[in-house]
């Protein structure tokens, strides 16, 4: 595996290390947002949803149009500096927020550059390897990412234990938010063939139908996967310190990081399907397990372990497979639409829970979210690939 982990292109590697920076920045303030709106700005589950729920869908919308539009142009370089610069201005203005609808706001922006930058860079990192290294590449760029994830959460508790306020420690957001940017600069396109000029079509047609099913059940599953500031709230209520709250947070990262780039690598050689389905089966467990209320502090950290493996086992391999199925060029398009259907299912999936969560109990939205998940995790089994053969045909092209 290490072989080929150190053959993959200049590209790949500094797309990895953008992410890592950029994800250090947002990652050490996401475990901080609960408290910041709950403390500061006293809004609560609710708000939280909203919030979280609008940012995400609105992010996945323009995912499909700078999907489209790559494919179209063959340009993937200028919306990935776009997208990094909007989110590098927009995490530190939280710091000026004085209402939760301030947070929503500039959530939007934030999310809005992560939209415009995600299938751009999903196309670009496709493009730059062999089909038989997909899932190695995107597990590295998912565990770059999320090592970044586990260094910003660190920060965070080193800057709460010395008292930094918490709208100070916002505001220093802008400095990774500059070195990604710069980074991001230095990026080049690969050689393709002159783009050909053709009308937008923002539709599915030329997509396969294996691709069509699959994108419709990963929208059942991310209606299960709301925003994981709730699994934050869920932990502070199960008696985890405040200032451990970012460290928990660290170590999902953590344990994401370790595992996935060689999850994702496995799945180069056997069927990314089983990979998703034993992954969605833990989610399912996992938030099943935390609708229970007498869940002691190390039952809460073999959980969030499983948590860990599940993100390890998915990010990478998810997208690979969107790889494998989409038709040569319209890689774009498939990000785009596979991250629209996945991100828009997060505002519904978002306020259904934060409403359970905050009308009810804790425990139905959970119950909720491991239902979804069990749907997902059947119709993938059954219904996405109907035969083996069929299977192979767009996985090993």
């Amino acid at each position: 595996m290490f072989k080929i982990l150190f053959s993959l292109p200049r590209t790949v590697w500094l797309i990895g290390l953008i992410s890592f920076v950029n994800d250090a920045a947002s990652e050490m303030l996401y475990p901080l947002m609960p408290l910041y709106l709950a403390t500061v700005l006293m809004a609560g589950p609710k708000a939280l949803g909203l919030i979280e729920g609008i940012a995400e869908a609105s992010s996945s919308i323009f995912k499909l149009v700078s999907g489209v539009i790559v494919d179209r142009t063959k340009k993937t370089k200028p919306w990935i500096v776009i997208g990094y610069f909007l989110a590098g201005i927009g995490r530190p203005l939280i710091a000026l927020a004085n209402s939760w609808a301030w947070v929503l706001c500039i959530r939007f922006t934030d999310r809005l550059g992560k939209g415009l930058r995600s299938s751009p860079r999903d196309a670009l990192l496709a493009e730059s390897v062999e089909p038989n290294k997909r899932g190695i590449t995107f597990g590295l760029h998912r565990s770059m990412d999320n090592a970044g994830a586990v260094f910003g959460p660190l920060m965070a508790a080193y800057l709460l234990w010395m008292e930094i306020p918490l709208r100070d420690i916002f505001l220093w957001a802008i400095v990774p938010g500059i070195i990604t940017v710069t980074l991001a600069l230095c990026l080049k396109e690969p050689a393709r063939e002159q783009a050909v000029v053709k009308p937008f079509s923002w539709s599915l047609i030329g997509l396969p139908p294996q691709f069509k099913r699959y994108i419709l059940v990963a929208g059942i599953f991310a209606l299960a996967n709301s925003s994981d500031m709730f699994l934050l709230l869920r932990a502070r209520e199960l008696g985890v310190p405040q200032e451990q709250i970012p460290l928990l947070w660290a170590a999902i990262s953590l344990i994401t990081t370790i595992f996935g780039t060689p999850l994702s690598a496995l799945s180069d050689r056997f069927s990314r399907k089983n990979f998703i389905l034993i992954a969605w089966a833990a989610f399912a467990f996992f938030y099943i397990a935390m609708s229970f209320s007498g869940i002691t502090l190390w039952m809460l950290c073999g959980l969030f372990a499983i948590y860990g493996l599940f993100k390890a086992a998915t990010e990478g391999v998810e997208k690979a497979l969107v790889a494998d199925l989409a038709p040569k060029g319209m890689a774009g398009t498939a990000f785009g639409w596979f991250n629209l259907i996945s991100g828009l299912m997060l505002l519904p999936a978002s306020l259904i829970f934060g409403w359970l969560y905050e009308s009810f109990n804790p425990s139905y939205a959970f119950l909720f979210s491991g239902s979804c998940a069990g749907l997902a995790f059947l119709l993938l089994a059954f219904w996405v690939f109907p035969s083996r053969q069929e299977h192979q045909v767009y996985i090993n092209p």
